[in-house]
């Protein structure tokens, strides 16, 4: 059964490890892509390379899909208008866009640059919210519906301590994505993330990675880390079976297919007078707010002993 027939894609990132594979996918599920990257490296620094986004298509029409490639930074707002225009030119609609993209420049808070800051928030959470802008009005005007599934990780949800850049992106598009369902659900549109792990050029650089061995990305094709694990829950997600999940983060990866615990206010005190009063909150913590559950902290978060002044 073909799950996105007739159905029109956009997937940015579309050249690399998982975006690659999500187009395979969803070409053999009836959709009509529209593949885009910048088909650099996976620090953002190459220039602009066609060839890999130009497989990605070659592959899918030779398979008897349709496709259409398009390369360039989804981040610019220019290039991000051109894309869904792309669609709506070439195919005459938009249903889905998938943002699949992203870079790495990992350094710990105390060493990180400004530059490798501003490259990551602007590529990861700026080139969601670019293409999404475009697609988002084609959508209100249209009213037929869309979907939007970005893909973030398991740092924007716990936190890396060497990729606060990446974290932080990744923690942003888990509150645009909550934005765009409440903003767009009027107008039929869904929005999700998706939390993959499979191995790809990013996780090659891992710590527990033998730097002048082979990459493990090249042999993950067929085991559980191979990167085409993740695409049944976006093919899900992106078909009308999913028009009442929306705002919700899901993991992908292995053979495994979750979803994650929304935020809760799990506690509340409350105070008495007009004005919340700062002894107060101290005296009645520990049998309120406080308890238990802050104690133990989670390993490797325990704070180091600090000297005494």
């Amino acid at each position: 059964m073909n799950h996105l027939e007739g159905k029109v894609a956009i997937i940015t990132g579309g050249a690399g490890g998982i975006g690659s594979g999500l187009c395979a996918a969803f070409a053999q599920q009836g959709a009509r892509l529209v593949v885009t990257d910048t088909g650099g490296d996976v620090e953002g620094r190459a220039a602009s390379d066609s060839s890999r986004v130009d497989a990605v298509v070659e592959r899918i029409r030779a398979a008897g899909g349709e496709a259409t490639g398009i390369v360039g930074d989804i981040s610019d707002m220019d290039f991000a208008e051109s894309v869904v225009r792309c669609a709506l030119d070439t195919y005459g609609k938009l249903d889905i866009l998938v943002c699949a993209h992203g870079i790495l420049r990992e350094r710990m808070i105390f060493n990180m640059t400004e530059d490798e800051w501003d490259a990551v928030v602007r590529v990861h959470l700026k080139g969601c919210f670019a293409p999404t802008k475009y697609a988002s009005i084609y959508w209100r005007q249209a009213r037929e519906g869309g979907r939007i599934i970005y893909f973030t990780s398991d740092a924007g949800v716990f936190g890396s301590a060497g990729q606060p850049n990446y974290s932080a992106a990744h923690a942003g598009k888990l509150g645009l994505m909550r934005s765009n369902a409440s903003a767009l659900a009027r107008y039929g549109v869904t929005s999700n993330c998706i939390a993959p792990l499979a191995s790809t050029r990013m996780t090659d650089r891992g710590r527990g990675v033998n730097p002048s061995g082979a990459a493990p990305s090249l042999s993950a094709g067929g085991t559980a880390m191979d990167p085409a694990n993740v695409a049944p829950i976006a093919v899900w997600l992106a078909s009308d079976d999913a028009a009442k999940v929306t705002g919700r983060i899901f993991g992908a990866g292995g053979h495994r297919v979750s979803v994650y615990h929304e935020p809760v206010q799990e506690r509340v005190l409350i105070g008495t007078q007009p004005m919340f009063d700062i002894d107060w909150l101290f005296d009645h913590w520990d049998e309120t707010i406080g308890q238990d559950r802050f104690y133990p902290l989670p390993q490797g978060l325990e704070p180091a002993p600090v000297r005494s002044s």
